[in-house]
């Protein structure tokens, strides 16, 4: 029987999901082909890409050489010998100029207008997992936009910084409630010699202070170059200028970029064609006062909009409380008339903070720690949500912990994001004894949904409904409340193997694992489940288990290791997954060792058909805690292996359990930060 694990085929434009992410099913299997450009002395970094990646790599001195290859190959070239090549270049390759900004070197921008894309990188700190994500996204195999579209409210925080540098240290809690981040480069204020800023910051200081804040956070990226008609600092008389400046911020990956409708049509048309993985938002600002919801302009304004947008945002700075009801007839008869795009339309001012706790798509948020308040009236998301209690728009609910035993830390952490959050919802914890404890917690009047573990199964009775996770897996760990026609109906799901899925594509894309082997040791079937659903969902296979045979519709291209002449004879496997308790994880250490990564970031001698191409590096995922014999995650590092422990997958389930029990986001660093130790 095949594997019921539904995925959605990326047809362009080619989208992504964010915080946990989705990921679709990988065209034919196809490995990338990559050209990457780098500085002198920096060969390394093809190493990395192609170690991301899954795929070999080599040195190249020309672009014949590229193309009498092999396009499985990552090939990299130094910026010193490309010349008058690319000329002639086919395009048949993703062209991709890696430049780092701390290696004493100027950045040839000449050389990256002709590239497809370019990273920005340094090599002290140099942080792996932001590879792993820019080659995700421009790949088209991750993306947030189809996931937040799917959300009831969706927000963004405005980082107001004139130097990113100063939000880094509290961005973990800037970014609580937020579903992207918005890089307002026109308040970016790059330094001169003679101590006074400059008007426009350079592409090269805005290249860097995007490197940097994408290096520090998951969350998608919303890049605006705001004009000084619409309270920013770009220039009206030079639209070529903030096409350069858009231009530049798809060739570096941004999930989104912010094009104001009032930009010539021919540049927004050059932007929608050559956007690749990034959405654009369509966005226009009043801040005269005597904008008009009723009036026939507005319409055509969002129809102008809608043209080459992936969502229309519409702005107005009002001075009456009627300014509110108008925007809400608008939004309802356009939403009517235009399912697609989304409309992110509000009221600027105080007046209009109404319409802030009304609007569902993109609603900027504030936060105290911000120098300065990106735009009139904004509030914060503690207050829009406060706001929408008082209206009765958001109920006050008990959000349960199901377990065998009581955590203090599960419910501090907890009452941590609600405060943070300012949610009215109070999280409380139930031991599960008696076999209908769990049908009594869900029958209490203000359930408004539990994590649940250790998980039960999907068979219980009072699960009228499971996602396909937790059907498929068997197992139920969060229990949704959700209203259909009235009446409230709960539904069963599935977050671990989410948990583990986000885990293992931290470091690496998703097509690293298509059609690669897996081992994977546990005890019995049901502790293996949702991780062998979360290799499947990546494409790979086969898997190979030891401790115990697989059963049902999992079973498929599962075999199972009976002795230590199987060990020899199967095939390397890329993936190793101890699902083991802990005073068993000393058993995992021997496989770590006998299938330890020679060649790790291509620095060993590897071979492949007797040429010189550097070998890739292999994950280890320990889901054991407590106490232990020995320590797995330690030998797997020290054998080569990439190495996950509880903490990490634990971090991204409890991302994904708070965004489907709450609708509110929270990022992975937060969690690792504000829970101080392993939830599960």
């Amino acid at each position: 029987m095949a594997t019921m694990i539904q995925t959605e085929p990326l047809q362009p434009p080619l989208l992504k999901e964010s915080a946990v992410v989705d990921i679709g099913e990988l065209p034919n299997g196809a490995k990338p082909a990559l050209l990457i450009i780098h500085d002198d002395g920096e060969e390394d970094i093809v190493g990395i890409f192609a170690d991301v990646l899954g795929q070999s790599w080599d040195s190249v001195v020309s672009l014949d050489e590229v193309r009498m290859g092999r396009n499985s190959t990552i090939n990299g070239l130094r910026n010193t010998l490309v010349g008058a090549q690319l000329d002639g270049w086919d395009r048949s390759m993703i062209l991709i100029n890696a430049h780092r900004v701390d290696g004493g070197r100027e950045n040839d921008e000449a050389l990256t207008d002709r590239c497809d894309y370019e990273y920005l990188y340094t090599k002290t700190p140099f942080f792996r997992r932001d590879v792993a994500r820019f080659l995700s996204f421009i790949l088209g195999q991750i993306g947030p936009h189809k996931d937040l579209t799917k959300k009831a409210r969706t927000t963004l925080i405005s980082t107001t910084f004139p130097d990113v540098h100063a939000a880094l240290p509290n961005l973990d809690i800037l970014s609580v409630g937020a579903d992207a981040i918005e890089m307002r480069v026109d308040l970016l204020e790059e330094p001169l010699p003679d101590g006074s800023i400059k008007k426009i910051p350079s592409l090269k200081y805005v290249g860097e202070q995007l490197m940097m804040l994408r290096q520090r956070t998951e969350l998608p990226i919303i890049y605006t170059t705001r004009c000084t008609k619409e309270n920013g600092r770009f220039p009206m008389d030079d639209p070529s200028l903030i096409y350069k400046y858009l231009s530049r911020a798809i060739q570096w990956g941004c999930e989104y970029i912010d094009v104001e409708v009032w930009l010539p049509e021919d540049i927004r048309r050059q932007l929608a064609e050559k956007k690749g993985s990034s959405k654009i938002i369509s966005a226009f600002h009043d801040f005269s006062g005597s904008f008009k919801w009723t009036a026939p302009e507005t319409q055509q304004l969002f129809e102008r909009g809608a043209v080459y947008g992936d969502v229309v945002k519409m702005y107005a700075y009002v001075n009456s409380m009627q300014d509110n009801y108008e925007l809400e007839y608008f939004r309802m008869n356009i939403q009517s008339k235009y399912p697609y795009p989304p409309f992110s339309g509000l009221n600027m001012g105080p007046m209009g903070q109404l319409s802030r706790t009304l609007n569902k798509i993109f609603t900027p948020i504030t936060h105290p720690l911000l120098p300065l308040i990106a735009a009139p009236g904004q509030l914060s998301a503690a207050e829009i949500n406060a706001a929408l209690h008082t209206m009765g728009q958001m109920p006050k609910l008990d959000i349960y912990g199901i377990g065998s035993f009581r955590s203090t830390s599960q419910a501090m952490f907890f009452e941590k994001c609600f405060n943070e959050l300012g949610l009215p919802h109070q999280f409380l914890f139930a031991e599960r004894a008696p076999k209908a404890s769990i049908e009594n917690i869900l029958r209490r009047p203000n359930f408004g949904g539990a994590f649940v573990n250790p998980p039960v199964a999907a068979s219980a009775a009072y699960l009228p409904s499971l996602s396909n996770a937790a059907r498929t897996i068997g197992q139920v760990d969060t229990v949704l409340v959700r209203s259909e026609n009235g009446h409230s109906t709960f539904i069963g799901d599935n977050v671990t193997w989410k948990g583990i899925r986000a885990t293992l594509s931290r470091d690496f894309v998703p097509s690293a694992y298509g059609g690669r082997a897996a081992l994977l040791l546990a005890n019995a079937e049901a502790d293996a489940a949702a991780s062998i659903f979360a290799l499947k969902s990546l494409g790979i296979g086969p898997i190979y288990t030891i401790g115990f045979k697989m059963q049902g519709t999992l079973a498929a291209d599962v075999e199972p290791v009976r002795s230590v002449e199987d060990v020899k004879r199967l095939e390397q496997p890329f993936v190793i997954i101890s699902a083991l308790p802990a005073e068993k994880s000393l058993l995992v250490v021997p496989l770590l060792k006998h299938y330890r990564v020679d060649g790790r970031n291509g620095t060993g001698n590897g071979h492949v058909d007797g040429s010189s191409i550097k070998s890739a590096g292999k994950v280890f995922v320990d889901l054991a805690s407590g106490p232990r014999r020995a320590d797995p995650l330690t030998v797997a590092t020290s054998a080569g292996w990439t190495a996950y422990g509880m903490a990490d997958v634990s971090a991204w389930t409890t991302v994904e359990t708070i965004r489907l029990l709450v609708g509110q986001n929270v990022c992975y660093d937060f969690v690792r930060l504000a829970s101080g130790r392993s939830l599960y």
